[in-house]
């Protein structure tokens, strides 16, 4: 997950962001490299601040050029953070015509990287829950470029989004959330009922075809550039995973909610294009999600893997990592999660158990009904 805070606008510098360094011969490298690249790229580098926080270890700091434009760096200590991945995807992505940022330059050995500068406006910033018709255009325009970063899928690139890595991460919930945030201890009976619960939800998953999945693909994590083109950020994580992710990420998002009927309208938008594309439905290879019902229901699994791995991140950026800003936002997660098991019988025992872990009173389904 990222930026939790606003980027700092370029030009903006005050006293109070100045770059904090907790290892001062990281500092010392970090000055060397970036001197390095002062006379080819025209930087400032007294005009260097922060950017962006990132749930990761990793930061963005922002540098001017001499020019008027900005730049951004990666600082992503190696020990800690691998920055291969981030140079693979972006590569796939722009490959796949999906606007990313360019590696201008990268210190590997030392996990420092020069970036293209999109400036400071994430799409998140300019949507509104009370106004979903001014958001209608934006969601379109991120669908388009979902089914760019889709169509270019294909298999033994990125890694796979198989059943242990869903399983590992549906198990974050019960540790980090219940465990280690609630409190809950659960008995041998509540073990097994959520061992069967997560069967279910990966065997849900799984049915789904695979494709390039970003596995953050959230208006935080989409840019608006000057001229109103989308950008994409945070990739590095991509996998090769169900086509239902990335749809579901986008419109059950971790930091905005919306109406049931924008989120249908959206992902029907969405699965219209995915059918002309050939990337679901009777022109995929696999013929799968053909019938809107069977989409939308298997987006409604997905989603719901998502949220509970996700409740258990937050949890954990804050026990493990202190960084509490995140658990704040795990209400939005628990109401996703209650939502969905309220609608489908077979995740009714699932609902009971966080409805007795929250204090909330059974929640019930719609659109649909019970399924």
């Amino acid at each position: 997950m990222s930026n939790p805070n606003s980027p700092t606008p370029a030009g903006t510098i005050a006293a109070t962001e100045a770059v904090y360094w907790a290892d001062p011969a990281r500092e010392t490298l970090f000055t060397q490299w970036l001197s390095s690249l002062t006379a080819t790229h025209a930087l400032l580098p007294h005009t260097l601040r922060p950017a962006s926080a990132d749930a990761s270890f990793r930061r963005y700091l922002r540098v001017d050029a001499a020019n008027g434009s900005s730049f951004i760096v990666m600082d992503a200590p190696p020990d800690k953070e691998d920055c291969h991945p981030f140079v693979h995807v972006q590569k796939l992505l722009k490959g796949a015509g999906v606007l990313a940022p360019d590696v201008l330059a990268w210190d590997a050995s030392n996990g420092f990287m020069l970036l293209t500068d999109f400036g400071n406006q994430t799409l998140i910033g300019l949507l509104s829950p009370e106004q979903p018709a001014d958001a209608h255009r934006w969601y379109l325009q991120s669908v388009d470029t979902l089914i760019e970063w889709q169509k270019a899928s294909r298999p033994g690139v990125l890694p796979e989004y198989n059943d242990a890595l869903l399983r590992r991460e549906l198990h974050l919930f019960p540790e980090w959330y219940l465990g280690r945030h609630r409190q809950w201890v659960a008995t041998d009976a509540q073990q097994a009922l959520l061992q069967r619960t997560f069967d279910a939800i990966i065997a849900n998953n799984l049915d789904a075809p695979s494709v390039f999945v970003h596995r953050d693909f959230m208006t935080r994590n989409l840019m608006v550039t000057p001229d109103n083109a989308l950008a994409v950020l945070d990739f590095q994580d991509a996998v090769y995973g169900p086509v239902t992710y990335d749809i579901a990420s986008l419109l059950r998002d971790a930091f905005i909610s919306w109406e049931e009927d924008f989120v249908i309208d959206i992902t029907v938008r969405y699965w219209e294009k995915a059918r002309r594309a050939g990337i679901v439905g009777a022109g995929s290879a696999s013929g799968w999600g053909a019938d809107f019902g069977e989409f939308y229901r298997a987006v409604d699994w997905m989603a719901l893997q998502r949220h509970l791995k996700v409740a258990g991140i937050f949890a954990r950026l804050t026990l493990r990592d202190g960084k509490p800003k995140y658990l704040a936002d795990t209400p939005r997660f628990i109401q996703y999660i209650r939502q969905t098991a309220s609608r489908y019988r077979e995740l009714t025992p699932l609902l009971r158990l966080v409805d007795e872990v929250e204090g909330t009173q059974p929640a019930y389904g719609f659109a649909y009904g019970r399924m």
